[in-house]
């Protein structure tokens, strides 16, 4: 099973702005997302994440699952279109019910719109992606900003990860964020706050 162990804080532009003027370089991403679910809702029911996102240009189609704590688990594919990804996913390990699941169809239900600044950090026990990201989620015709920043462990210790984000977020004053873009953006589209 692919996993996925990140940290993830709110920010405004200034916190932002200190971040990436103590930290890099920086590789610059163009994000373009779109959440999807199956008619019946049966994807964000089991709390279930299905998306497109492109990535300066290029289509990656990823499920991530529940798990325990912050880690998820985590399924990605280069792939043209969002039903297509959905056997490729599924042979990489991914729910087999995932294909049951969507078999009706998927629907849009709201999306992101941002630029990623990224870069990989050599900390002590672990390398992390730390991905500072701005712009907006987009749901029900509606959008909200988006300023968050997340340190997403690449290799080593999930303990020295930790270690590294707590750093990061007492030095520059950051919160911890809960809930993923997905479901800020599904909060949005259902008209909640």
């Amino acid at each position: 099973m692919g996993t996925e162990f990140e940290l993830k804080y709110r920010a405004v532009p200034e916190q932002i702005a200190a971040i990436r003027d103590a930290f890099g370089p920086f590789r610059e991403i163009s994000m373009e997302t779109t959440y999807y679910d199956a008619p019946d809702r049966s994807l964000s029911a089991r709390k279930w994440t299905l998306r497109r996102r492109l990535e300066n240009g290029v289509s990656i189609c990823t499920l991530k699952t529940p798990g325990t704590g912050d880690v998820r688990g985590e399924w990605e594919t280069e792939c043209g279109t969002i039903s297509d990804a959905i056997d490729e996913l599924c042979k990489l390990g991914a729910p087999a019910a995932l294909a049951e699941l969507t078999a009706a169809g998927l629907v849009e239900v709201c999306g992101a719109r941002f630029t990623r600044l990224a870069c990989l950090i050599g900390d002590a026990g672990c390398k992390v992606e730390l991905a500072l990201d701005q712009g907006v989620l987009l749901g029900g015709g509606r959008e909200i900003p988006l300023c968050e920043v997340e340190a997403e462990l690449k290799e080593g210790s999930e303990t020295a990860a930790v270690a590294f984000a707590k750093g990061l977020a007492d030095k520059f004053g950051l919160v911890p964020e809960t809930a993923s873009k997905f479901k800020r953006a599904l909060g949005l589209a259902e008209n909640q706050k």
